[in-house]
């Protein structure tokens, strides 16, 4: 029996600001980013969005989508680091938010929210996975739920983006079935983080440690969205978890031969569109026993000689036919988090729906990253009802009928200095008030469809 991916759908913002208007704002060189990155548009949540809501609209469409009952869903798998609360998952709200859409109760099914970076949701995708292979009668919904947010002016700033990925995990799918080995390579680092910062009541001109917003000790936690990080060690350590676990599963499987060759498109975690085919290109060495003598990793100039092979044909060829289809939805949306391993098999699958392509049988190969830091490295086939899904998703003309915002706008919203949406909801989830007055319930956020 096969076990997999039998459906899919997704929830992104409905603004965006162009890469050109922030490349001008921060004094770059538009084409760095749109060249060199990838970068096109940043999609970005509006006053009534959250992580919440993406993960609502997502699950409601993929529910609506599928006709499926709320008594056939045992499992409600959340993969963030977008949590809006410490205690209270996301998977907590979901399960609220679909009994009051839907006919039915939820009860009965089990939900918890995986945090490890980027890469939680394909934690929580692995967990239903195995449910469902012990469980074949069962089926799981794995929801993929970020907003990437990052100072501005800073590094980071032009890779953010928003949205979410739901997945219903089964046994005999229409998408996609996924082989049983996953392979992994851990390591504990600080390539990006979000922690806790502590600012002192003496910082704020408190004095004789005086109670403030029911705060008593001298020390106030301050947490924001926006990571700490440094972005040249984070690539570092992205390389090597992803070398790592590739080859692990390599010899996982027992191939003898180059694996990359097996896998008609590969699906990796993109926080910028062009990541992939960057990082990408020392396993593509390593892995040819030919090139790995050329290029030896031993030699002094390693890193000049894999830099000038990069840009080689070969290479470049490769890339449009592995990479290339993931990378065009990541280059309108911006980075998901969680969610971009995901919607790059959504872009890919759409991609050659477009074209016309058959793509029934052929093997796609997925390389997830969690700062932090961890990589997971595991394959599928897909399945001969791959088209009846994926025409349903208008992915690509959801994205070309996103709004452009103005830089200013952006800023506003980013600062969180607006109070009325940029654009009107509509058939969607929004967050509808936060409570600040009942003291049992200070920071209860409640939603509504409207």
């Amino acid at each position: 029996m096969k076990f997999g991916i039998d459906s899919i759908s997704f929830d992104i913002p409905k603004i965006q600001l162009p890469i050109q208007d922030l490349a001008i704002a921060r004094h770059i060189e538009p084409v760095k980013l749109e060249k060199g990155l990838g970068l096109l548009r940043m999609a970005f949540p509006d006053v009534h969005q959250d992580t919440i809501t993406f993960a609502a609209n997502a699950l409601t469409k993929l529910i609506t989508q599928e006709q499926l009952s709320l008594a056939e869903i045992s499992r409600i798998y959340v993969g963030s680091e977008s949590g809006i609360d410490a205690s209270k998952p996301i998977g907590s709200y979901l399960i609220n938010l679909m009994e009051d859409k839907f006919e039915g109760t939820l009860n009965h099914c089990d939900t918890v929210d995986f945090t490890f970076a980027c890469i939680g949701g394909v934690d929580a995708f692995q967990n239903c996975y195995d449910f469902v292979r012990l469980n074949p009668t069962k089926k799981a919904i794995v929801i993929c739920t970020d907003i990437a947010k990052y100072d501005l002016n800073s590094t980071g700033e032009y890779t953010q983006g928003a949205g979410a990925v739901a997945v219903l995990v089964s046994a005999n799918p229409r998408l996609i079935a996924i082989d049983a080995e996953f392979a992994v390579s851990t390591k504990g680092v600080f390539d990006f983080f979000k922690p806790h910062r502590l600012v002192t009541k003496k910082d704020l001109g408190i004095t004789n440690n005086e109670s403030w917003q029911g705060v008593l000790e001298t020390e106030i936690e301050v947490f924001k969205e926006q990571p700490v990080f440094d972005g040249q060690y984070s690539n570092d350590c992205y390389i090597e978890r992803t070398t790592e676990a590739y080859f692990s599963f390599k010899e996982l499987i027992g191939e003898k031969n180059t694996l990359y060759n097996n896998w008609k498109a590969i699906n990796m975690h993109l926080p910028y569109s062009f990541q992939a085919r960057r990082m990408f290109a020392e396993i593509f060495v390593a892995d040819d026993p030919q090139l790995s003598k050329e290029i030896n990793k031993e030699q002094a100039d390693y890193a000049q000689n894999l830099k000038v092979f990069s840009k080689e044909d070969r290479y470049k060829n490769f890339v449009a036919e592995k990479f290339a289809p993931a990378e065009k939805a990541s280059s309108l949306i911006g980075n998901m988090y969680t969610a971009s391993m995901f919607m790059g098999m959504l872009s890919t699958f759409c991609y050659y729906a477009e074209k016309g392509e058959e793509l029934t049988g052929e093997t796609f190969g997925f390389m997830a990253y969690g700062s932090g830091a961890k990589s997971k490295v595991f394959q599928g086939t897909v399945q001969s009802e791959w088209k009846t899904i994926i025409e349903k998703q208008q992915l690509f003309e959801r994205l070309q009928n996103t709004t452009a915002i103005p830089i200013d706008t952006y800023h506003q919203l980013h600062k969180k200095e607006l109070s009325t949406s940029v654009v009107a909801p509509k058939n969607e989830w929004v967050l509808d008030s936060i409570e600040s007055k009942e003291i049992n319930k200070i920071g209860a956020r409640y939603y509504k469809y409207i």
